[in-house]
């Protein structure tokens, strides 16, 4: 009876592993390996998702605000690729930016909103009002140009997936981060009202990526956040994890697993 167990464990694990890498295929196909679009590359997150979707085929094209290292990412990355310094909070920079890529590259099969800053812990009447500005300038208002201008082409198109980075501090208050919160809860509330605004084919969701050993983590959690996984270990679980978002989804807050 054990070994008949043990069998069945095995033979489930093994197909469901398979089942999973031939879905994540079939889903890689669907998207045509086409285009990446996507903020905030210079470091963190943004980076390493540019390293696993790039190992995996997909042509990227990303922006940051630092000049030198749009630099290297393009000498490391090649002609392939398109990486441009933009200011995300500066709407007609991010028309320039779309314009270009869309002549150059296409439209993007997935557009991944993924910019962002953090607050310095403090209380809320404590908080200046420029940092507090900076905050929701970058987080909702960088993200809502990106949309502006990436949406139409992408609905021209037809299809595509749209994938604003939240938090779970997007769906729950924390102490001593109310910009932060409030700037995750307006991408959450921006994403549900998206995804009844965007026609069929096209997929939006606010995706929690998890807690991650980055430099905006060292400033919210200085003496935790080594104990976290790094953004390279983190980006091989979150692009599977991309690829696998469904239409049904839409408009959903989704959370990546741990592990």
């Amino acid at each position: 009876m054990l070994k008949s167990i043990k069998f069945i464990f095995t033979f489930s694990f093994f197909f469901g592993c398979f089942f999973a890498e031939c879905q994540e295929i079939r889903l890689e196909k669907d998207m045509e390996k086409n285009l990446l679009v996507i903020t905030g590359v210079t470091k963190g997150v943004g980076r390493a998702l540019v390293s696993e979707f790039a190992n995996r085929g997909w042509a990227i094209a990303g922006c940051g605000r630092s000049a030198s290292v749009i630099q290297e990412l393009q000498n490391d990355y090649g002609p392939g690729h398109l990486f441009s310094v933009v200011d995300i909070t500066d709407d007609a920079s991010v028309a320039k930016w779309a314009k270009e890529v869309s002549l150059k590259m296409g439209s993007p099969s997935i557009l991944i909103n993924n910019a962002a800053l953090i607050n310095q812990p403090n209380l809320l009447w404590e908080v200046p009002s420029s940092e507090f500005a900076e905050v929701i300038s970058t987080n909702v208002i960088g993200t809502v140009n990106i949309l502006r201008h990436f949406t139409p082409i992408m609905i021209q198109r037809g299809k595509g997936l749209i994938v604003n980075i939240s938090s779970g501090w997007g769906i729950t208050g924390e102490r001593m981060f109310s910009p932060y919160c409030a700037s995750k809860f307006a991408i959450e509330g921006l994403t549900q009202s998206l995804a009844h605004e965007l026609p069929q084919g096209l997929t939006v969701v606010a995706l929690a990526p998890g807690v991650i050993n980055t430099d905006m983590l060292k400033k919210a959690l200085p003496d935790e956040a080594n104990q976290f996984p790094t953004a390279e270990q983190r980006a091989k679980i979150l692009v599977p994890f991309i690829l696998n978002i469904q239409p049904n989804d839409s408009g959903k807050h989704l959370s990546t697993p741990r592990q």
